[in-house]
């Protein structure tokens, strides 16, 4: 295929779908869209080349949509509410198709293969790619995405904080290991709230309700085995509103592995709320150590 074939978008809830679908355009390709019920933005039909609404069970319906319009690329953009898989009568509620069935037979019919998002994700790249279609990072079609390393927003943290920054980032780097989240909440190196099953920002609400003298520290990293294909760590306005809202003051993120939406809105609201941004990387956590210490 040429740099010009249609790239298929697997698109779930978020901005993040509809910035992926205009990058895309912006560099000359068609978007092929199947836009997850419930999840995905309706604006998303008004950009996008074809789009087709699917269920949370009808891979086999994304397959056919992207093998009509000659798909061999694709990416997954935006969040899937993993919770709707522990509905009551969630297989029937879904209505999963042949070609899904086959995908999660481990899951769904055997019951012998775990949940994990990194278990069911791959199982959709490799389903794919059984049928010629191969799915790629969204940020390869939008790398300014990524956050660079640095101070983003606010302050410099001074030692007590960066103590806090290194705890947190400890935990969430093991959390992630075990591809449970990707999210801590810490204040004086004690965890207030992990992130699992239910997402970052109920993570945060939890840790304000927690913790009401607020001014706690929210650290977000990618995994150790972060596979940029998918579930790539993703922050923008409505995680700060979050923070503004529970109590939070600082959000650390990992550089180069963290999408940042809209970093002007984010930006300016920071401001507004006095909230501090940094993007850290785990060489160069001593960097911002020693500049904290002599702070």
């Amino acid at each position: 295929m040429t740099d010009q074939s249609p790239v298929g978008l697997l698109a779930g809830w978020g901005n993040l779908p509809i910035v992926v679908a205009e990058a895309i355009r912006r560099s000359g390709r068609q978007v092929i869209c199947a836009a997850v019920k419930d999840h995905a933005d309706p604006v998303l039909e008004e950009i996008c080349d074809a789009t087709t609404w699917v269920g949370l069970g009808q891979l086999g319906k994304v397959k056919r949509h992207f093998l009509k319009h000659q798909v061999a690329d694709a990416t997954m953009a935006g969040k899937i509410h993993k919770v709707h898989l522990f509905d009551r009568a969630a297989v029937w509620k879904h209505l999963p198709d042949w070609f899904c069935l086959k995908t999660f037979a481990p899951q769904i019919i055997w019951g012998s293969g775990d949940r994990k998002d990194d278990t069911l994700l791959m199982a959709i790249v490799n389903g794919f790619d059984r049928q010629g279609i191969t799915f790629l990072p969204a940020t390869d079609f939008a790398p300014e995405l990524l956050v660079n390393f640095g101070m983003i927003a606010g302050s410099r943290p001074n030692g007590k904080m960066f103590r806090d920054i290194e705890f947190g980032w400890e935990m969430a780097k093991e959390l992630g290991r075990l591809d449970i989240g990707q999210s801590v909440a810490v204040k004086n190196q004690a965890v207030l709230a992990l992130e699992a099953i239910e997402g970052t920002d109920a993570c945060i609400r939890r840790a304000g309700e927690l913790c009401k003298a607020g001014g706690f520290t929210v650290v977000k990293v990618s995994k150790p085995q972060q596979d940029m294909r998918f579930d790539v760590p993703t922050i923008g306005v409505g995680t700060l509103e979050t923070m503004v809202v529970a109590g939070a003051s600082t959000l650390v993120l990992e550089a180069e592995k963290t999408i940042l939406l809209d970093e002007p809105a984010v930006l300016e609201f920071a401001k507004a709320h006095r909230l501090t941004i940094l993007a850290v990387s785990e060489d160069r956590l001593a960097q911002f150590a020693n500049s904290s210490e002599a702070a």
